[in-house]
């Protein structure tokens, strides 16, 4: 390596830490001085109790118990034996952070023994997986897989690919299961229905997907806990956020703030999380950073282009991060005007600032998920904004990647709601022609006594009309 090659990598390297640094100094003046952006959040006495330090995931007797609570549901429905593939299913009820792509991946629960998970995996995560919750792991190699072909055992082959889903079931004909029925996450497309009717042709395979999606979209107190500790997090972050902006004001870019919010967030949240390194602890942790964007682009609810924008007086600034903590957690996002600000800017912030209100107030236990929609969608036309209405106001807040899940605060969803789901707030406003979109985020949390946002980021002006 060059002299000049080793004194650039040194000084890259020596920006990134003193970010770091710079972002967690700036946060402390601000809580020194009892000051700073921290000093406007906004206690609600509504919130549930966040999750203790200490508990940065939840633990292997919670997603047991979760699995021999879907037993019950499936014994129910005549099943013998639940098969998931789904990396949605897998993770929730193994509790093993892995995805498999490409690489197909199975999970075996026979109904009527208890706490055993037998997987049919890919080579590639067996340390994973042995490490975690496994009573046996069958693996193939990699995929796709040639007959007989172990490198890691010495065993070359190559050429046939071998057909996984036939080698699947044969591993459930050894488990006794050829004449079970089997309830599956999935519907078998006709060329896994010819093979499983060569190979296990008095077996029965029964959908029982939605049956998973309902236990999963009802968050238990655990995982509200952990959500809620997460939105803890996010309250500083967004605080530390807005602090940035008025401390860099037109100096900085868009980009710029994107990393600066998530180097300091992930150096809070690391600090409290417990982990050595090793497999399963520190998992499923985020704080994204790449769509926080100034401008125009802004306008667009789906993007496509790169956010590298300077703070400009006069335009919007989106300041968006996915916060998750285990797994747990939501989006976050706020908007902000900076200073002069257009009359039309300001109605289109109020009219999405008391759509987020009526989110929050027409969301109960028992409401159609339609009627809310309705609802907002009605306010935002009667304001004049029907122009700039480009999707539904929320959607079902998934675990770990699942990200967007049923039901959908939208006006072509009836499903009742309940209480323990979460939705998204997004009654975003979006006007391409003057460059300006407004489209907060949060998690809306249904409880007995009607919708809770757990951010404590208010929707107010003195928190989003800013001057710099």
């Amino acid at each position: 390596m060059n002299l000049s090659r080793r004194l650039f990598i040194r000084a890259m390297g020596l920006g990134l830490a003193g970010a770091g640094m710079a972002a967690e100094n700036l946060a402390r003046q601000q809580r020194k001085s009892g000051g700073g952006s921290e000093a406007l959040l906004v206690k609600n006495p509504e919130h549930p109790e966040p999750a203790a330090l200490g508990i940065d995931r939840l633990p292997l007797s919670w997603y047991q118990n979760r699995v021999r609570q879907l037993k019950e549901k499936a014994a129910a429905l005549g099943v013998d034996a639940i098969l998931f593939k789904t990396d949605a299913n897998i993770v929730y009820f193994s509790g093993c952070f892995r995805s498999g792509g490409e690489r197909p991946t199975w999970v075996l629960f026979p109904v009527k023994e208890r706490d055993t998970i037998y997987w049919y995996s890919p080579g590639i995560d067996r340390d994973l997986i042995a490490s975690w919750w496994s009573t046996e792991n069958e693996y193939y190699f990699c995929y796709p897989h040639a007959e007989g072909g172990f490198p890691n055992r010495g065993i070359l082959a190559k050429g046939k690919p071998a057909d996984l889903f036939a080698w699947l079931l044969e591993g459930l004909k050894k488990r006794g299961l050829a004449e079970k029925t089997i309830g599956t996450d999935w519907t078998l497309d006709p060329a896994q229905r010819k093979t499983a009717a060569g190979l296990l042709p008095k077996a029965r395979f029964l959908d029982i997907g939605s049956t998973c999606l309902g236990m999963r979209i009802i968050k238990t107190p655990d995982e509200i806990a952990l959500t809620q500790r997460a939105y803890r997090y996010f309250d500083k972050i967004h605080a530390f956020a807005r602090d940035y902006v008025l401390e860099r004001g037109t100096e900085a870019t868009d980009f710029e703030i994107g990393q600066a919010l998530q180097a300091y967030g992930i150096g809070l949240m690391m600090k409290d999380v417990q982990s050595d390194g090793r497999p399963h602890k520190g998992v499923g942790i985020e704080v994204t950073s790449h769509y926080v964007r100034a401008g125009v682009a802004s306008a667009y609810p789906h993007p496509n282009q790169f956010f590298y924008h300077r703070v400009r007086r006069g335009e919007p600034l989106y300041i968006n991060t996915d916060i998750k903590l285990g797994g747990y957690g939501g989006e976050g996002y706020r908007n902000y005007l900076i200073a002069p600000w257009t009359a039309h800017q300001e109605k289109m912030w109020q009219v999405v600032a008391d759509s987020v209100r009526i989110m929050a107030e027409e969301a109960k236990a028992g409401r159609a998920c339609c009627d809310v929609a309705y609802k907002v969608h009605e306010y935002q036309i009667k304001n004049g904004m029907q122009n700039f209405i480009y999707h539904r106001p929320g959607h079902g807040q998934g675990q770990v990647e699942e990200g967007h899940q049923p039901p959908f605060l939208s006006l072509g969803d009836e499903t009742e709601i309940q209480e323990g789901m979460m939705f998204s707030v997004e009654p975003g406003l979006f006007d391409e022609k003057n460059g300006i979109g407004i489209n907060p985020s949060d998690n809306l949390l249904i409880t007995k006594k009607g919708g809770v946002l757990l951010s404590s980021v208010p929707y107010s002006k003195e928190w989003s009309f800013l001057k710099v």
